[in-house]
C-alpha cells in the first residue's frame, strides 16, 4: 500500500468526522518571516552572537514552534527568568505592530473553513502563540466566528510539544479523538498531536516534509490547495 493509499485510509477511519484543530502560527498564516524578522531586529539591538544576524537556520532550529517559556532560556541562558520573558514580550509587540500589516493567509485557507462550516463541525485553533498574538492572527484573517474556540499553550498545564493543549481543546469542544484531525506546521506540533492520539497533516510553509514525517505526520500538504489533501477529504466523506 503506498503512503498516499494510507494516508487516505487513516482519514477515512475518522468517519464520522466531529472536529477539526488548527495551529496558527505557519499552519493558518505564514508569520515566520515576521516573528524571524522581530528576533533578528531585536537580538542585534543587544548584540546577541556579538551582533552577528541570527540565521534562518538557526531560527528554524531554536526557535519556530516553541514555546516562549522555552525560547527565553536558549536565547538568554544567563539571564534570570523575568529579564528573559520582559525581553519576551517586547518582541511579542512588535511582531504584532508588523503582523497588522503584513500577515496574508496560508492559499486556500478559506476554502478549507468553507468545508468546515459547511459540514458543521466542531473546529478549535490551539497554539503556543501569547493570547494576544493568536487573537491578532485570527482577527486580521477574518476568523473570528469561524473558530469555537482557542486554545493558548501558556494557560494549559503544559504546552506543545505536551499533548496537554490538544486534549484541552478536546475536552472543551466535547469532541472524541477517533473522529477529529490537526492541522500543524511544526514538529513540536505535530509531536504534541499525536501524542494526543489524532492524525496530523503537515503543513510544509516552513520546515521539511520529511522532519514533519519524522515526527509522526500522517500527510503532508504544501498548503490547502493541495491536491493531497482533498482527496483525503474525499476519501473520508465517502466513507461518512
Amino acid at each position: 500500500m503506498s503512503t498516499q493509499t494510507q494516508s487516505q485510509s487513516t482519514f477515512a477511519k475518522l468517519a464520522p468526522l466531529e472536529a477539526v484543530l488548527f495551529d496558527i502560527d505557519g499552519t493558518i498564516c505564514d508569520s515566520d518571516p515576521i516573528h524571524y524578522h522581530a528576533f533578528r531586529e531585536m537580538l542585534l539591538e543587544i548584540g546577541f552572537n556579538n551582533g552577528v544576524p541570527i540565521t534562518e537556520d538557526f531560527f528554524v532550529e531554536k526557535i519556530s514552534g516553541k514555546h516562549n517559556e522555552d525560547i527565553g532560556p536558549i536565547l538568554f541562558p544567563d539571564w534570570d527568568h523575568e529579564k528573559a520573558m520582559k525581553w519576551m514580550d517586547d518582541k511579542e509587540t512588535m511582531f504584532r505592530r508588523l503582523a497588522s500589516e503584513q500577515l496574508t493567509a496560508v492559499p486556500g485557507l478559506h476554502k478549507l473553513c468553507k468545508w468546515v462550516e459547511d459540514r458543521g463541525l466542531k473546529r478549535a485553533a490551539v497554539t503556543n502563540a501569547p493570547r494576544p498574538n493568536a487573537e491578532l492572527m485570527i482577527s486580521k484573517l477574518g476568523l473570528k466566528d469561524f473558530f469555537h474556540l482557542l486554545v493558548v499553550g501558556s494557560e494549559c498545564k503544559r504546552a506543545k510539544p505536551f499533548p496537554d493543549p490538544y486534549l484541552d481543546a478536546l475536552k472543551e469542544l466535547k469532541a472524541s479523538p477517533e473522529h477529529t484531525f490537526i492541522f500543524e506546521d511544526s514538529v513540536s506540533g505535530i509531536k504534541a498531536g499525536v501524542a494526543a492520539g489524532m492524525p496530523v497533516v503537515g503543513l510544509t510553509t516552513r520546515n521539511p516534509g520529511q522532519s514533519l514525517l519524522d515526527a509522526g505526520a500522517t500527510i503532508i500538504i504544501k498548503d490547502y490547495e493541495d491536491p493531497k489533501l482533498w482527496e483525503a477529504l474525499e476519501e473520508l466523506e465517502k466513507r461518512a
